[in-house]
């Protein structure tokens, strides 16, 4: 089983099963809805979600006809997407997730929309905290 929650804990689910297709996109959608580089996404049985939302907080954008992206309307972190063609699956925002996961990514996708600045095999120094010099 996995756990995950909204940034202010007003959202917390639980998947009991896998999570499949877990992809890092890049395309300009994902990047403007995370706020970053790429998101990162895997697909889950919507019978395997459970959610409690303590504060009645979870809420949606309609992106397109029958496409929906959940999200905490306090804190605005994103949790999952439901598309209306595949409702027996959902999209999960992995970077929700509380606990660590056995499946991996399997691809970049939408590689040609990338962020200029983003270096898919960048050897960049790597630090347990904030580098070096930041107060």
């Amino acid at each position: 089983m996995y756990t995950g929650s909204c940034l202010c804990g007003s959202i917390n689910f639980s998947i009991n099963g896998k999570i499949t297709d877990i992809i890092h996109c890049h395309c300009s959608l994902c990047r403007k809805a995370s706020g970053s580089a790429f998101a990162t996404n895997g697909f889950i049985n919507a019978s395997d979600l459970t959610l409690t939302d303590y504060n009645g907080t979870l809420t949606f954008y309609q992106s397109n006809e029958g496409k929906r992206k959940y999200f905490c309307k306090t804190c605005g972190a994103p949790i999952y997407s439901a598309n209306a063609q595949s409702p027996q699956r959902y999209r999960l925002r992995l970077g929700a997730l509380t606990c660590d996961i056995t499946e991996r990514p399997i691809s970049h996708n939408f590689i040609t929309s990338k962020a200029n600045w983003e270096d898919l095999d960048a050897q960049l120094p790597r630090y347990e905290g904030h580098e070096p010099g930041r107060e």
